[in-house]
Order: structure tokens, then sequence, then C-alpha cells
């Protein structure tokens, strides 16, 4: 179990190694969530676009990983299209807002 933990926090510092974010605003962001709860809030939800998978759930989820992930999609690394598009449309700030606010989320 110790050495999951320590691969997973590896893990997590490769992902958010170079990300600077913004100070994060849990308040702001619920002006901004409505982009991401129709398919994140819904527990245990699948998509079919463009395959069918489980959607993660991002409640909880730490706030470097949610920000490296958004970047890693709005620079093209990561190939989901509606979360490409959705990345694509926020700033580093409405990232970082949105990381607090879930990352404070159960």
């Amino acid at each position: 179990m110790q050495a999951t933990k320590t691969i997973a926090l590896a893990l997590l510092a490769c992902l958010c190694a170079g990300v600077q974010a913004a100070e994060g605003n849990a308040e702001a962001a619920k002006g901004k969530i409505s982009m991401c709860i129709g398919c994140h809030g819904i527990p245990d939800y699948k998509t079919a676009f463009p395959s069918v998978y489980n959607v993660p759930k991002i409640g909880g989820q730490h706030p470097q990983y949610i920000v490296a992930a958004l970047s890693a999609y709005k620079r093209g690394e990561r190939s989901h299209p509606t979360m490409r598009a959705i990345a694509e449309s926020l700033s580093e700030q409405d990232m970082a807002d949105l990381a607090a606010y879930y990352g404070g989320a159960k």
C-alpha cells in the first residue's frame, strides 16, 4: 500500500511539474462549474463520446492535479474532445478557481 502511495505522489509531482498555478478561489468557481457538473457531478456517469467510459469523480481531487489535467487538455496533450474544448476556454485563473472548488468538495 505504501508503494502505491509513493507512486501516486511521484506521478502527481511529474504531472504538476512546471505548472505555476494561480491562487484559486472556490467561491468564484461557483459561477464556472456549470460546464463541469453535467458530467463530473453525476455519480457513476458514463459518456458515449468519443467512446464509452466512466467519467471520473473530481470532487476531493488534489487541486494541483486538476490544474495540471486542465492545462494538459488546453495544450492538446490530453485528447478528449469535450474536455479539450472546455479547457481551451479557461484562463489560468478559471482553472485555479475550479481546482480550489473541486479540491475542497467531497
